[in-house]
């Protein structure tokens, strides 16, 4: 399990709404009518990124590989 800071922000009291950002994750950004669904389409938004620069780097690489890190 990956844990990300999501920064919400409340929309134009004229247009209502949230927007999110990824701090782990730059250019990940999630909006939505609801908190809820901000924060949805915001993992769905990181999950896309991190699968699309997963393949990218392997197709550029096949030998590269991974290795964990754990921050403490």
């Amino acid at each position: 399990m990956n844990h990300f800071t999501a920064i919400v922000h409340r929309g134009e009291p004229d247009e209502g709404g949230f927007w999110a950002t990824c701090l782990e994750v730059p250019g990940a950004n999630g909006q939505g009518e609801t908190r809820e669904e901000c924060l949805g389409n915001l993992k769905e938004a990181i999950r896309l990124m991190l699968d699309t620069e997963r393949e990218e780097v392997f197709r550029l690489d096949p030998k590269a590989e991974t290795a964990e890190l754990v921050l403490a």
